[in-house]
């Protein structure tokens, strides 16, 4: 996972509530089980009607998307985070998130900034023609216009996303301590050694 500490540039001004993981990622899309390419499908339903704001060449590339409140509600699935990340997401804004979604945006390196209702049709309206800053050091969202907006974050989720740790990189970063474990482990009970070797070959 890359570290990320301050995601900038333009904003989907979006805004629309409650937003379901079928939205954000169509379920005939679920049989890959790779993350690549599933940004093609990302907002599939919407993308179909003209005009559509996924489709403005104005905010190509976008790697903020703001949205309504009750982001990412419904389905768990995590295949909703990696169509955001495939199509250059790397920060939510809404005034609230699905507890699911966070957490799989989280485990996926996109940041999920909850605002109050007020700020966020502010970067609304900023996003239409500006960009929008999201700076993980301030914890603040920021408008070349002075808007300055404070959020919070758990700090164990904070500090992973600054330092580019998923799941893998938390227990590599616990290799040298994991090791000495397995060394006393073999040195005081090495019967165990013998007991973990019968249990793999039974596997």
């Amino acid at each position: 996972m890359k570290p990320v500490t301050q995601v900038s540039g333009r904003a989907y001004p979006w805004g629309a509530k409650n937003i379901d993981t079928d939205v954000i990622i169509p379920a005939h899309w679920l049989k890959t089980v790779t993350r690549e390419g599933l940004g093609k499908g990302a907002f599939e339903t919407v993308r179909a009607e003209p005009g559509n704001i996924f489709d403005d060449p104005r905010y190509a590339g976008a790697p903020v998307l703001i949205a309504g409140d009750n982001f990412g509600c419904g389905s768990s699935r995590e295949h909703a985070a990696w169509a955001l990340a495939d199509m250059g997401i790397a920060a939510v804004i809404a005034p609230s998130f699905s507890d699911i979604f966070s957490g799989n945006a989280f485990k996926n390196g996109i940041v999920t900034v909850v605002l109050p209702q007020d700020a966020v049709d502010r970067l609304v309206e900023v996003a239409k023609t500006d960009s929008v800053s999201v700076d993980l050091e301030t914890m603040t969202v920021t408008t070349p216009f002075q808007d300055r907006f404070a959020f919070e974050l758990d700090p164990f989720r904070r500090q992973c996303l600054m330092e580019g740790l998923d799941e893998v990189g938390l227990t590599l970063a616990r290799d040298a301590a994991i090791a000495s474990y397995e060394t006393a482990v073999a040195h005081d009970r090495p019967f165990m050694a013998g007991e973990r070797f019968h249990a793999s070959a039974a596997a």
